[in-house]
C-alpha cells in the first residue's frame, strides 16, 4: 500500500485496556466510523498467536473501510497477517533492515525525537515518523518529552509525513498548531472515550483546522 499523508491525519493506536469485554476490532470499527484514517496494532503482551488472531480481525476491519493498518514493533506478526506495514522505535530493529524483511512495497514508520534520529530514519527508508512525547503519557512511562520547537525544525527537516505522538488529547491537540505536523497518533484520546465514535469525530474536527 502506498503511503498518502493524508491518511496520517488521524491515527488511532490499540490498547485493549478499555475493552470491558468487548472484541478489540469492535472498538476499532466504531473509531473508523468516526473518521480514524489509520490505525496500529499495539500489543505489548500478547503471545505470538494473540497477536496474530487480533491483527487478523483488526486488518478485516480496516480493509473494509480503506484504512491503512500497521504494527507496532513486530515484524514477523506483521509478515504473518500481510499487514501494511510496521512501526518501530528507536530501541527496535532500524528501517533499513525492516525494509529488507517487508520488502519495498510496505509502510514502515520510525519514532524519533531528533531532527537527527528524523534525518537517518528517512534515509535508511522510512516512509513517515511518530514524534513525541509531546505531552505527558501514561502509555509510554519512558518517553522523553519533545518540545514544540523540536517538533517544528523535524518537520522542516524531513520531507516525509509527521505524526506527533504523545499524551494528544482533544483538549491540548490545538497547541501543535503550527508545527507542521501531518497528523497526531492517538490512544486513550479515541479508546478510552466513552463514545469512541465521537470522540473520533471531535478529534478529526479539530485537526481539520491545525492541519494544512
Amino acid at each position: 500500500m502506498k503511503l498518502d499523508k493524508k491518511s496520517l491525519l488521524l491515527y488511532g493506536v490499540t490498547d485493549r485496556s478499555w475493552l470491558n469485554g468487548r472484541r478489540l476490532a469492535q472498538d476499532v470499527e466504531k473509531a473508523l466510523q468516526g473518521g480514524a484514517t489509520f490505525i496500529q496494532l499495539r500489543e505489548k503482551d500478547a503471545s505470538f498467536e494473540e497477536f496474530v488472531e487480533q491483527a487478523k480481525e483488526v486488518k478485516a476491519v480496516c480493509k473494509e473501510y480503506g484504512v491503512p493498518f500497521v504494527i507496532n514493533d513486530n515484524i514477523e506478526v506483521a509478515l504473518a497477517v500481510d499487514a501494511d506495514g510496521v512501526h518501530v522505535g528507536q530501541s527496535d530493529m532500524e528501517a533499513g533492515s525492516v525494509r529488507q524483511k517487508l520488502g519495498k512495497d510496505k509502510i514502515i514508520g520510525v519514532s524519533t525525537r531528533t531532527v537527527e534520529e528524523a534525518l537517518l530514519a528517512k534515509e535508511r527508508g522510512a516512509d513517515y515518523l511518530g514524534v513525541g512525547a509531546m505531552f505527558q503519557t501514561a502509555t509510554k512511562l519512558d518517553a522523553a518529552d519533545v518540545t514544540f520547537g523540536q517538533l517544528k525544525e523535524i518537520c522542516k527537516a524531513v520531507d516525509v509525513p509527521v505524526v506527533a505522538i504523545g499524551g494528544i488529547s482533544s483538549k491540548n491537540v490545538e497547541e501543535l498548531a503550527g508545527t507542521g505536523i501531518d497528523g497526531v497518533a492517538v490512544v486513550s484520546a479515541l479508546f478510552a472515550a466513552e463514545d469512541i465514535k465521537q470522540a473520533t469525530v471531535e478529534m478529526k474536527e479539530k485537526l481539520k483546522k491545525i492541519v494544512k
